[in-house]
């Protein structure tokens, strides 16, 4: 070990950096070269640093409200600059994006995951750009922060203000989409808030390098610390504590994620289960338009969980050469068909063994319905409340099932695959929510606001309200 470690210094005084390390344990080169602290370093430059100081999940936390509050005291024009900043910085730095993320995909195929995850995790050609612009849509909408909500003159001289307010410190949990730090964090900047997050393992190259690259962009009045990367599984249940100061959880992902994630906190959650999208064709329906739309709901994007899962279909359509053409177009593009106990005996497809099942890839499953209030009960029943669309030209049926329907976004003769933020003109999402309370479907700035009241008198007092002459006015919000 001495010859070692003589050897080391030698040629750290050279210039060269050395790590020595464990031949032993399994996987430390690899360790090394994915830039873990594994072994010793020896530079001839180690006497000049600082020692790393690990902050704790508190510690982040608390760091990321304090810059928040920074971002918050900035006038509206220098939080816009902020974001055209890191949408300069991510267009300016797409190569070294693309190595990372491209040795994340290259490693997640090794391990041999899922084609669908894989999907999600690959930043396709062009993608980095569409977020960079993504961010500047978002930078150039109207400030979202202090904007008066309504104004009301409670006396004479009383004057009260409902305004928007950044809701504090968010905490997202999200799986194998890198594409989704960037959405989440642009959002955040937009509306004031901290921001801790944590992505999928098999994102980890991607998701440092974005996130290196994004809280570079921050201006030091503000601070990197706004946004926290959380690196280790083990520090989500230790954040998770700390609800005095994390105020919300977006967990997006699987259902067991959703679910493991409310388990363990006290912290408000917001996000949405299983992506159960259905289509329901009605007798009623222009067929060419509803094989464009089950197509493109299925096909354009198998793994999103706003593509089609399930395909309700009328009954009377079951003989008719449209609905058969619609099977053959959904084959030829590689769709697997499965059916319910009557689709899968009377177009001869394999059972699908549950009608509650997110395929998030080339396969869907087939069921015929009596009609309209048939299709809104299958949907009720097995549905996830995500998106659910309906193509038809009785508007009778159409008002049915766009009344009756309980999910987050509800369509008519159109893809479910609209239902995104930046679709929706929200510039960008931090997720889908299937909640019912505070935001609903595509979140996008308005979720991540709450409420204040701002009260300016010139010194009444209550004194038991007398002398007081309420008059509950309502006052025209002056731009």
């Amino acid at each position: 070990m001495t010859a070692k470690v003589k050897a080391a210094v030698n040629a750290a005084y050279a210039g060269i950096p050395v790590v020595i390390t464990s031949g032993y344990a399994p996987g430390n080169l690899s360790k090394v070269l994915e830039g873990q602290r594994v072994g010793t370093l020896f530079h001839q430059d180690a006497h000049l640093w600082s020692p790393v100081k690990e902050v704790d999940a508190r510690g982040m936390a608390v760091a990321a409200r304090e810059s928040s509050r920074r971002l918050q005291a900035m006038t509206s024009e220098e939080r816009k600059r902020v974001l055209l900043d890191v949408a300069d910085a991510l267009e300016a730095n797409v190569r070294l994006i693309n190595v990372e993320n491209e040795a994340d995909v290259s490693a997640a195929q090794e391990a041999g995951y899922e084609k669908s995850l894989i999907s999600r995790l690959a930043l396709k050609p062009g993608k980095i750009k569409s977020l960079a612009n993504s961010i500047r849509v978002l930078a150039n909408m109207e400030d979202p922060i202090g904007h008066v909500l309504k104004r009301t003159q409670l006396a004479e001289g009383l004057v009260l203000e409902k305004t928007s307010s950044p809701l504090g410190v968010l905490l997202i949990v999200f799986e194998s989409r890198p594409e989704a730090l960037v959405q989440i964090a642009s959002l955040a900047i937009r509306s004031g808030n901290g921001l801790l997050l944590k992505g999928g393992k098999e994102a980890k190259r991607s998701n440092a390098i974005l996130h290196k690259i994004i809280t570079g962009a921050i201006p030091d009045s503000v601070g990197g610390k706004l946004i926290g990367l959380v690196t280790s599984r083990e520090e989500i249940p230790d954040l998770l504590k700390h609800d005095d100061v994390i105020d919300l959880v977006i967990p997006r992902g699987s259902n067991k994620l959703v679910s493991q994630v409310k388990n363990l906190t006290k912290i408000p959650v917001l996000g949405h289960a299983d992506g159960i999208c259905h289509v329901y064709i009605d007798k009623s329906a222009n067929m060419d338009m509803a094989k464009r739309i089950a197509v493109d709901a299925k096909v354009d994007y198998p793994a999103a969980c706003n593509a089609m899962e399930t395909l309700l279909v009328h009954k009377d359509l079951k003989d008719t050469t449209e609905f058969n053409d619609l099977v053959v177009d959904l084959r030829a593009e590689g769709v697997i068909l499965y059916g319910g106990p009557r689709a899968s005996s009377l177009l001869n497809i394999p059972q699908a063994h549950s009608f509650h099942h997110e395929y998030s890839s080339m396969a869907c499953t087939v069921e015929f319905v009596d009609d309209v209030h048939a299709a809104i009960d299958h949907i009720h029943e097995h549905g996830s409340a995500h998106t659910d669309c309906i193509i038809a030209e009785d508007l009778e049926v159409v008002d049915a099932f766009l009344g009756q329907v309980d999910s987050a976004a509800v369509f008519h003769n159109a893809s479910p695959r609209f239902c995104d933020g930046a679709r929706f003109g929200l510039g960008a999402e931090v997720g889908i929510s299937t909640s019912r309370i505070h935001a609903r479907g595509p979140v996008g700035v308005e979720g991540l606001l709450t409420t204040r009241w701002i009260l300016r008198g010139n010194g009444q007092v209550v004194d038991g309200d007398k002398g007081v002459i309420y008059t509950h006015k309502d006052l025209p919000i002056e731009p």
